[in-house]
């Protein structure tokens, strides 16, 4: 199940900063996202509903349940496994900043404080208790419905979201600071989606169409957004895809280099020892990939 609102194109202000909603999506899990992050300035907002699995955050394993809320910000890692059993369920919210000049008037009461609040903390996770999650699904319920006055309901909804992500970063103490800022760019969807679904058959050229772009130029801008190459975003996009394949017993390695795109087992071996260090055979053997625990309680944390 999957609905996804990729032309909302919806803008809010708050102190100096202007938000852009790029992405609005919701989906039922029903296979592994790998681990990926995103450039300067850019945040997802998660919320589960109801299913279970777990979210691998900056190499952290969180047990993710009903009610689960987690933030990930500029280049902060993170994968996603459901428990194929209870599959879960996501809202998620993709958003841009960007810094505006600063006018001579002072701002409204209290944004600054909002925006600090909310810049200051690139990763949180814990379970929701300002209901922000509310606050998410009745922004994709207006979305779905179109009906009059939607994108100014739905402006209301997002800076209402906002006071409740801070809530709960204050109720489960106090965020540790990071510096953030950076210009909103649609490329950056364009380049993430890339790289996270298309690993089989990236090449530059390929990527390079899809900006309307030249190889240079996206080199360039591959190296400014995320510092690094097109060959090093290729071999992080296959090999964080390659982890998440091999977690799942049912499958010979064999098949997961075929589903990478490797033309043998070798290449894909010698690939994947060559990043992690460890043969994909004694990678599966020493277990990195637990079982999910009995237990469905998840308390609140909060990491950066």
């Amino acid at each position: 199940m999957w609905t996804d609102y990729k032309n909302a194109d919806i803008y809010f202000t708050i102190a100096d900063t202007r938000f852009h909603t790029l992405n609005f999506v919701y989906e039922r899990f029903e296979r592994s996202i790998p681990s990926h992050s995103h450039g300067n300035g850019s945040y997802e907002i998660h919320y589960i509903p109801q299913g279970r699995g777990r979210a691998l955050i900056n190499g952290v394993y969180h047990e993710v349940t009903p009610g689960a809320l987690y933030v990930t910000g500029p280049h902060v890692e993170h994968a996603q496994i459901p428990l194929l059993e209870d599959p879960m369920c996501e809202y998620c919210i993709y958003l841009k900043t960007e810094k505006r000049r600063k006018s001579s008037s002072s701002f409204p009461a209290g944004e600054e404080e909002l925006l600090s609040a909310f810049e200051n903390t690139p990763f949180w996770f814990g379970q929701d208790t300002q209901k922000a999650g509310a606050l998410m699904m009745e922004i994709f319920e207006e979305l779905q419905s179109q009906r009059t006055g939607c994108i100014f309901r739905v402006e209301a909804l997002l800076r209402q979201l906002l006071v409740g992500l801070v809530r709960n970063y204050e109720k489960s103490g106090r965020p540790k600071a990071a510096s953030l800022s950076a210009a909103a760019d649609k490329t950056a969807v364009i380049i993430e989606e890339y790289f996270l679904y298309q690993y089989r058959n990236l090449s530059l050229e390929d990527l390079a169409d899809k900006l309307g772009l030249g190889t240079r130029q996206t080199e360039r801008l591959l190296q400014r957004q995320y510092g690094k190459t097109f060959l090093q975003k290729k071999a992080e996009a296959r090999m964080s895809a390659a982890a998440i394949l091999l977690s799942d017993s049912s499958r010979s390695i064999t098949s997961v280099a075929e589903d990478l795109g490797y033309s043998s087992i070798e290449h894909f071996s010698s690939a994947f020892k060559s990043y992690y260090h460890i043969s994909p055979r004694q990678y599966r053997k020493e277990g990195v990939y637990h079982s999910f625990p009995d237990n469905s309680e998840s308390g609140s944390r909060n990491r950066s």
